[in-house]
């Protein structure tokens, strides 16, 4: 057989499964645009994300979704086909906007509750925490009976805010509307203590060892279920978009099948167990 038969032979061959692999590829997205146009999401092929930028959880980097939980919807929503638009606000203006239905989703740290449940539908559980106080490592405040006469600060709109109001005795739950905002004035030593997202409290520990802030596991009371209770991170997805839940489900179950739920953490230094 003379080289030139050889090398077209090979060649075909080669042109064949080429062929063969676009034609899988051309398959794949095909079948993916027809899911994304049955996930009915608010802009066709697009899901809007709702997020506050809280770092190491979210944020918006050269227009993509970074952090942990970023991350992890931005796989959910590749394998869907839908193309991420990021939407970043203050928590309470997201959570307005996810319940309005301007947003598919929202997460970051999200927690459970019974009055979320109630205008969006609220995703399997993603990673769980439990609360912490964040306070100078001068102090080693654990109980809800440390707060007596203390500054407690933390973020208007989360899931703790009411029972936080109701601890006997307690100073003030001052309430802000960023965590950037509520760390100013815990390091300032304008409050005493606040409960942020731990994730968050870490990260600025590890890059600003110069605050001398630790946070310290807080002592369960039954009188307080949510603050006493692990916490479920979880995303709201808009009240109506039935198959979009399914699927982000879906998606979240591969995640913790797979451990890529804890690879996107560690990535981002969240290794705490």
């Amino acid at each position: 057989m003379s080289m030139s038969r050889s090398r077209t032979r090979w060649t075909t061959r080669a042109r064949g499964a080429l062929f063969a692999f676009s034609a899988l590829l051309i398959g794949l997205s095909a079948a993916a645009q027809a899911l994304a146009q049955e996930l009915d999401t608010i802009e066709p092929g697009k899901l809007i994300v709702g997020i506050n930028g809280d770092m190491p959880m979210t944020s918006v980097q050269d227009g993509q979704l970074i952090g942990s939980d970023g991350k992890m919807i931005a796989k959910i929503a590749a394998d869907l086909g839908l193309e991420v638009v990021p939407s970043q606000a203050d928590w309470a203006s997201v959570i307005e906007a996810t319940s309005s239905g301007r947003n598919d989703v929202m997460l970051g740290a999200m927690g459970w509750t019974e009055e979320r449940s109630k205008v969006m539908t609220i995703s399997d559980p993603i990673y769980y925490f439990g609360t912490l106080l964040a306070q100078k490592t001068s102090n080693n405040y654990s109980t809800f009976a440390d707060m007596a006469g203390k500054k407690v600060g933390t973020v208007t709109g989360f899931t703790l805010v009411p029972e936080l109001k109701a601890v006997p005795g307690i100073g003030e739950a001052k309430l802000y509307d960023t965590s950037d905002a509520v760390m100013r004035d815990l390091v300032a030593g304008r409050i005493d203590m606040a409960i942020l997202d731990p994730p968050l409290v870490e990260l600025a520990i590890a890059e600003h060892p110069e605050w001398d802030l630790h946070q310290v596991e807080l002592q369960p009371d039954p009188a307080f279920p949510i603050m006493s209770t692990k916490y479920n991170v979880v995303m709201g997805v808009r009240k109506d978009a039935t198959a979009l839940a399914d699927a982000i489900n879906a998606g979240i179950a591969e995640l913790w099948d797979t451990c890529q739920n804890q690879a996107f953490m560690a990535e981002y230094g969240v290794t705490n167990p």
